[in-house]
């Protein structure tokens, strides 16, 4: 057995909403863990995107991302093709595969990432400025 007074790592206890919010306008992402709290191994966050929002642009970067859609129906390129993805999916892009996400539904929709390995918060205050000066589009569907 561990003793938990030998780590300086923390439980995490989160309600439904609860985590550090970052705002893109008709985008928002809340992080539930990262950094100090997962020791940079990974990191935890729900992205939800207004109806008919497209997202950050096909990318791609070293860290696997993992998506599980928590609500709607989200819109994922992976690849060269985009697959329409409802609740209770989830996607498994490697790292170095370009990828997107937006969501060309009438309903808000949102899904759980996994970024490994972490940490992938840090880049948030960057991600904010650029949606600022590139605020979130219509989707074509």
């Amino acid at each position: 057995m561990t003793d938990t007074k030998d780590t300086l790592r923390k439980p995490v206890v989160l309600g439904p909403g609860e985590g550090r919010l970052y705002s893109m306008g008709r985008i928002a992402a809340i992080f539930k863990a990262d950094g100090l709290e997962t020791e940079s191994r990974y990191s935890v966050s729900e992205w939800w995107l207004d109806p008919h929002t497209k997202g950050p642009g096909p990318h791609s970067h070293a860290e696997d991302d993992l998506f599980y859609v928590i609500e709607g129906t989200m819109s994922l390129f992976v690849g060269n093709e985009w697959t329409d993805a409802p609740r209770g999916s989830f996607v498994l892009v490697p790292g170095g595969v370009i990828h997107d996400f937006e969501n060309r539904s009438k309903l808000r929709a949102g899904i759980l990432n996994f970024s490994v390995p972490g940490a992938f918060e840090p880049h948030m205050p960057s991600i904010v400025d650029w949606f600022k000066e590139n605020p979130p589009q219509d989707t074509d569907a």
